[in-house]
């Protein structure tokens, strides 16, 4: 299948994007009060209205974007340690606000990804997903600012997440070593609670309801726990369930999350929380669809087939603990220490169906059924310190922290036969269930990390900002999979950060800036001994903007990402087992480089905007087109409106997300003839609309995919494909008080 969609040429596109996002646009009005869900009021009426409590603690280092309404921040802590603003940030960065998920019903974080300029989700299969940004697979979540890593072939719910329990999200493009430690050069992903921030009780409850008999609950309360408020509680709890477009397949999530913050002295806060997210579908899929028949031909599916069985479940859990005590000294300085543990366990019975079957009688598919136990607990410990200092007659700030990090994983199987799963062309799920057999551990490991970082933000001048830093770690690996056991350590690695940003004048900057980072690999050469660790750097330059009191946010970065050390397959060796396992060699890997234009924030009152494009081009080392399941051209965009005067009960938006073909070239397995498997450019249009029915009543509706475009959500993944969701509509009604 490969459809396409008429888009503008590069050139008219940067042009339109850079004219839209620099050029001098009309002065504000003075701004409306606002609800907290964002309504505009107008006249007597809205001298009432009292936007919710919003707190900047321990000098910036948390910020909520909740009650503010805005599709945009002013503070960001995700490139580096410091409290920057975006415009002060020298990388490609977005910001997803509390606005932005209640606007768009972005109820997972694989929603969001969705949404965010330049990154893009691969839905492996029902429960599973993968990100990218630039040509490069993203490793790893980080939530309040600490890395949980995962991988992805033992996903356990991480790209499930619901986003009930988070403010914002924050995203920056490229190496992100000062802050993630280790991954590919691709992005970082920063989810940030939500806090206790309210000194009065206030709070919502929405219910939703939605395509395929889908149904959910929130409810969101704050309160203080005693008289003068110092002392403040929230409890978020979620629960979604229904069925699917694909056949068999029922999704059932629960969330329950819980935080106390308090106010010990005027400067020494302490925070301490708790939140647990089970995920409990049934008839989950293990892969995609087959593509060819037994004839060479390709396969045509519905969006409803489905290779799950009726048994089949990609059960998970998440529970995760924190705690956070900051002080702020009357200087200016303050130090955090904090705690963080996750643990995280998956309960999955798959079904796989490999092969081709026949284009008549439906036959040839061969079935592997399979069940894993993994269990995956982290612990993290930071010590932070951060403040201002005078040099040269001008103020600095620096930044410095420890880190530790103990990552156990493991994974463990279970014998099973399998049967002939017959006629695919007829297939209802009813394959039977193996009798599950003996267990054994198929892959395990610990990780330790250790490290120390600091970074320095220096006013060279009034108008000349030097931003440098860098990472110190050692980590220690060790386990066993397949191949056999491994060990291997890292020791005293550095990953530099460098930044520069020119004030052009008081609302455009010039930035150039420098980041590293390196990512451990279990690929062996010839001795069984690992090979070096993955190293990538990314070069950007760029110009932002921030206009109308940094209500608008716009950027326009040019980038070049180089990726080192990838292993490639040189042969294969005998194992300590005596097994015949491939044996790799370090080479130079892919290079990418493009360009990436992003907008948010508001343009006139009540109108706030998220658009964004990105091009890129990304070659290996023989200079062929590499990664190419990834789309090179995305554009995104959504827009919402608040009604003004007698119209101001109305909110109304609509967005559109194209994207490029992508492809990935592979082999007929029937004809051994080269076959490029592609899904071809095509376009995905949002709407919502929300009323105010009263002053904290209100209805909302979403439309998804509005024009019922059917596409590929991936292609080629074992050179198999899925299918995209169909047009889906979600009611919404939610009471605040």
């Amino acid at each position: 299948m490969s459809m396409h969609h008429s888009m503008p040429t590069r050139r008219t596109a940067l042009s339109m994007a850079i004219s839209l996002a620099l050029a001098g646009l009309p002065t504000f009005a003075q701004a409306q009060a606002q609800t907290q869900d964002g309504s505009a009021r107008s006249g007597a009426e809205a001298e009432t209205v009292t936007l919710a409590p919003v707190e900047v603690t321990a000098e910036g280092q948390r910020r909520s974007t909740e009650g503010v309404d805005s599709y945009t921040t002013d503070v960001m802590r995700t490139a580096t340690p410091l409290s920057l603003s975006v415009r002060e940030t020298p990388q490609s960065v977005s910001v997803v606000t509390r606005q932005q998920i209640d606007d768009r019903k972005l109820d997972d974080i694989t929603d969001v990804v969705k949404t965010v300029t330049g990154l893009h989700s691969r839905q492996y299969d029902t429960s599973r997903a993968a990100f990218n940004a630039r040509g490069f697979d993203i490793d790893n979540l980080m939530v309040d600012g600490v890395p949980t890593s995962w991988r992805s072939g033992w996903s356990a719910g991480q790209t499930q997440r619901a986003m009930a329990i988070y403010d914002h999200v924050e995203i920056v493009r490229g190496a992100t070593g000062l802050t993630t430690g280790f991954g590919n050069p691709a992005a970082a992903i920063n989810l940030v609670r939500k806090h206790a921030d309210s000194r009065e009780l206030t709070g919502e409850v929405s219910v939703s309801g939605g395509r395929w008999d889908t149904y959910g609950a929130t409810a969101d309360v704050s309160t203080p726990l005693n008289r003068s408020g110092s002392v403040r509680g929230r409890v978020v709890a979620s629960h979604e369930e229904g069925d699917s477009y694909q056949d068999l397949l029922e999704n059932k999530r629960s969330v329950v999350y819980g935080v106390v913050d308090a106010d010990l002295t005027d400067a020494t806060a302490f925070s301490l929380g708790l939140s647990y997210q089970d995920n409990a579908p049934t008839g989950s899929t293990w892969g995609g669809l087959p593509t060819w028949y037994t004839d060479g031909t390709r396969t045509d599916w519905g969006r409803s087939k489905t290779t799950a069985a009726d048994w089949t479940k990609w059960a998970s859990t998440e529970t995760a603990y924190f705690t956070t005590l900051t002080h702020r000294f009357d200087s200016g300085w303050a130090v955090e220490a904090r705690y963080d543990r996750s643990e995280t366990d998956g309960d999955q019975k798959l079904l796989y169906l490999g092969g081709a079957p026949d284009r008549h009688t439906g036959l040839g598919l061969r079935a592997s059924p399979s069940r894993y136990d993994t269990e995956r607990v982290q612990d993290t410990l930071t010590l932070a310190v951060n403040g201002p200092f005078q040099f040269g007659g001008q103020q600095h700030e620096v930044a410095l922290g420890y880190i530790y990090s103990n990552m156990d994983f493991e994974a463990v199987n279970y014998a099973r036969t399998g049967t002939d799963p017959g006629d695919f062309n007829r297939w209802d799920g009813s394959y039977p269930e193996p009798a599950w057999g003996a267990t054994s551990v198929s892959d395990a490991r610990e990780t330790t990390e250790h490290s120390v970082y600091a970074v320095t933000r220096l006013s060279l001048s009034d108008r000349l900002t030097a931003i440098l830093g860098g990472r110190f770690a050692s980590y220690d690996i060790e386990g066993m999979n397949w191949l056999g056991p491994f060990e291997y350590k890292h020791s005293d690695v550095v990953t530099p950060y460098g930044g520069l940003v020119f004030d052009i004048n008081r609302e455009i900057s010039a930035y150039a800036s420098y980041a590293d980072i390196f990512n451990p690999q279990d690929a062996t050469d010839i001795n069984g001994d690992a090979l070096d660790p993955k190293s990538g750097e990314t070069y950007e330059l760029g110009v932002k903007g921030a206009f109308f009191d940094e209500r608008l946010n716009a950027s326009l970065a040019l980038f070049r990402i180089e990726q080192d050390n990838v292993a490639a397959e040189a042969g294969t060796r005998e194992n300590d087992q005596g097994m015949q396992v491939p044996y790799y060699r370090s080479q130079d890997g892919v290079e990418s480089d493009g360009y990436e234009i992003d907008l948010a924030g508001q343009l006139a009152p009540g109108w706030e905007v998220s658009a964004g494009l990105s091009v890129f081009s990304a070659r290996d080392q023989q200079g062929q087109e590499a990664n190419t399941e990834f789309p090179r051209r995305s554009f995104k965009l959504f827009t919402r409106y608040q009604f003004q005067d007698a119209l101001a009960p109305l909110t109304v938006g609509g967005g559109l997300t194209w994207f490029s073909e992508g492809y990935k070239e592979t082999t007929n397995p029937v004809t051994s003839e080269s076959e490029r498997l592609s899904q071809g450019t095509y376009r995905l249009i949002s709407l919502m609309a929300r009323y105010q029915f009263a002053a904290n009543l209100t209805a909302q509706v979403n439309v998804d995919n509005l024009m019922d475009e059917k596409y590929y959500s991936q292609t080629g993944f074992y050179n198999q494909h899925s299918f995209g969701e169909p047009r889906n509509v979600t009611a919404t009604l939610k009471y605040r008080f």
